[in-house]
């Protein structure tokens, strides 16, 4: 009865060496990342207390592209520039949906009936993951035919 009842003792006693090791391996990356963070914090003290200090108020206009500044800080941008940058995003992100997918077509896999006639050949996604794509695709499409009908897509 005694020995049922310190056989668990034991395995937390092994679980807990184990646990130390996992946890000592994060101390060695918080050390190191400690010794980053005071490098970074040496080189910019080094660097402010070396770099010469000589404020002209010209320095501290607006630069523009060579430009004198002009107007105010914070004109108005129209919002269809927000929605082109947006639709662009999409459009960015359907492509990385679809690029996984149509590698993949390559590797091809023959359906054949019982008589031995090949009747279909579908990449390893199946008819499911073309119709899902043809889907992802057509939504898609609808999207851009919205957009084009809203008159979003032209530029000023």
């Amino acid at each position: 009865m005694l020995l049922t009842d310190i056989s668990p003792l034991l395995s937390a006693t092994t679980a807990g060496e184990s646990y130390s090791d996992f946890v000592r391996s994060y101390l060695t990356v918080a050390i190191f990342g400690l010794l980053a963070l005071g490098m970074v914090a040496l080189l910019l003290g080094v660097g402010s207390i070396i770099r010469p200090n000589r404020p002209q108020p010209g320095k501290y206009l607006t630069y523009e592209s060579g430009v004198d500044p002009v107007g105010e800080a914070w004109p108005q941008t129209q919002v269809r520039y927000y929605i082109f940058a947006l639709l662009f995003v999409i459009f960015d992100v359907e492509a990385v949906f679809i690029f996984p997918w149509a590698t993949r077509l390559d590797s091809e896999t023959a359906l054949v009936d019982s008589s031995g006639n090949v009747f279909e050949i579908l990449g390893p996604y199946g008819s499911y993951g073309l119709v899902k794509m043809l889907l992802f695709i057509a939504v898609l499409a609808l999207g851009l035919v919205y957009a084009w009908r809203k008159k979003v897509l032209r530029w000023m």
